[in-house]
């Protein structure tokens, strides 16, 4: 595994987090999932990991209201990591401003962490720049880790030879059951379409889930994902195994 330490001789990791948008379907306003992006980066700086969070367009970041610990609708209540993360200024800071995918080398890093939340299926599934960084960075031997729905972009994301990243692969992604129990949670229909539904489609790949949000992700060569918001610190523990510290 190549390595690009900085100059502290620390691993880096990029943390992709995707970029505000509306639901087509709910008409909500979308973002990412908390626990997805402050539980991986909790994981990396305590190995000791340089980590930067960028966005694919760049831009102030937004989550989703029921990741949230402080949303009415308490359901992230228990999430006190993110809790920390938001009420710290210097740890929100870096949500402002972010720099874009195209004003990032990924040879600085060792690996790629992508987050999911709600606005990967509208903004990340057909972002053709993204996906093209991300099989850049994992043609590149480095690792690529992406868990919840912004593992949505393994539907589409090619290699340079045209084949799909995950032909010949194990990987994990939202439950058709998870999808099921947030559309009955909520009184409605959430996403515009379901990844395992979709993964199933596809010859060749493996697409394996667990039991609902119970903690769950996987390692195959050096593409890891995990299944929903509970299995981030999961994926990152398996980037730091492969990594080390």
């Amino acid at each position: 595994m190549s390595a690009a330490l900085d100059k502290h001789g620390q691993k880096r990791i990029l943390i992709i987090v995707a970029n505000p948008s509306t639901s087509p379907t709910t008409g909500w306003p979308i973002g990412f999932w908390w626990a997805e992006l402050t539980h991986p980066y909790w994981t990396f700086t305590e190995a000791g990991y340089e980590v930067d969070i960028v966005s694919p367009k760049g831009g102030d970041l937004m989550a989703d209201g029921f990741s949230d610990p402080e949303d009415e609708s308490q359901y992230s209540a228990h999430d006190i990591i993110s809790l920390g993360f938001k009420k710290s200024e210097t740890h929100s800071a870096m949500l402002k401003n972010t720099r874009s995918i195209s004003d990032v080398d990924i040879e600085d890093y060792d690996g790629i962490f992508v987050a999911g939340g709600q606005s990967p299926m509208v903004t990340m599934i057909d972002d053709e720049e993204l996906h093209a960084f991300v099989a850049k960075a994992y043609e590149a031997n480095k690792i690529v880790a992406i868990v919840c729905h912004g593992t949505s972009i393994l539907l589409k994301t090619k290699l340079s030879d045209g084949n799909l990243l995950v032909a010949g692969k194990t990987w994990t992604g939202f439950a058709n059951s998870e999808e099921k129990f947030a559309d009955d949670f909520v009184g409605q229909k959430i996403q515009p379409f379901w990844i395992e539904e979709e993964a199933k489609k596809i010859e060749g790949t493996n697409f394996i889930t667990d039991s609902m949000f119970k903690v769950f992700a996987v390692r195959d060569g050096n593409l890891i994902t995990g299944q929903q918001q509970f299995s981030g610190a999961a994926a990152a523990d398996l980037v730091v195994e492969s990594l080390g510290r």
